[in-house]
């Protein structure tokens, strides 16, 4: 890797998509001394049943600064809005302009089909930053820019919600992460998204958050013989880095 001290950014698309979805592996990979950055597409600006959409993202971005923190890792948000993560010229520089401000070796994203078109986009997003953001003549018009990264990073994608595609079809891991030893850890980060579970109480019906959140890392552990694991599936198309660097470093599981 080109970082004495690799570093791992984390894309998706809402505040409390990391925690959900893959916190348990940042937090072992912190562990072993990674740079760890978070970053979301929005501020969570329609994740309320009674509060707009100023107060609201106030609220959200105070949250995941803290769950940030709490991991050790930076924050950073795209401040697109919720419903409206478009992959365009605009948010695509602006995606750009972040892998190169941030450096990392690796990355992490939303799975490409998901339930919602503000994940899928997400990942498509990061998917084509990622080989852009090493090609020089690609300009992202930011006041200060970075860089380009000297290569591409290794990407990533998490599980979809519920390992469903939008037709609910089962999507095949590709290998998983013990996180029997962090579990604890990823959920003490998603409870500092408080503010979600009465929004999903109202809006899904649900209210058992970080119950579920839980019961999903058990459904994928009891897949591999652990406690407690999360999945990933690593892009291996042309160009992009085909070595399993999260996988080498917490040890890779396959049923």
């Amino acid at each position: 890797m080109a970082n004495q001290q690799p570093c791992v950014l984390a894309v998706m698309a809402h505040p409390d998509d990391i925690e959900i979805l893959c916190a348990g592996t940042l937090c072992r990979l912190r562990d072993l001394g990674w740079r760890v950055a978070l970053a979301t597409m929005t501020h969570g600006d329609c994740g309320s049943a009674d509060l707009g959409p100023a107060e609201i993202s106030a609220i959200r971005t105070a949250e995941a600064e803290a769950s940030a923190a709490r991991l050790g890792a930076s924050y950073h948000c795209l401040d697109q809005l919720d419903l409206f993560v478009l992959f365009n010229e605009p948010t695509l520089k602006a995606t750009v302009e972040l892998l190169r401000q941030v450096r990392p070796d690796v990355l992490v994203t939303h799975s490409p089909q998901d339930y919602m078109l503000d994940h899928e986009q997400t990942s498509v997003l990061v998917r084509d930053a990622a080989c852009g953001a090493p090609i020089k003549n690609v300009f992202t018009g930011a006041a200060d820019p970075a860089a380009p990264l000297d290569h591409i990073p290794t990407l990533y994608y998490a599980d979809p919600i519920e390992g469903l595609d939008a037709l609910g079809n089962r999507i095949t891991p590709g290998f998983y992460v013990d996180i029997s030893a962090t579990i604890d850890r990823k959920e003490q980060l998603l409870a500092c998204h408080a503010s979600q579970r009465d929004w999903l109480l109202k809006h899904h019906g649900i209210d058992e958050y970080l119950r579920s959140m839980r019961h999903w890392c058990e459904v994928r552990g009891a897949e591999v013989g652990v406690a407690y694991a999360e999945a990933f599936r690593q892009h291996l198309g042309h160009a992009y880095p085909a070595d399993n660097v999260i996988g080498e470093a917490l040890g890779a599981l396959r049923p």
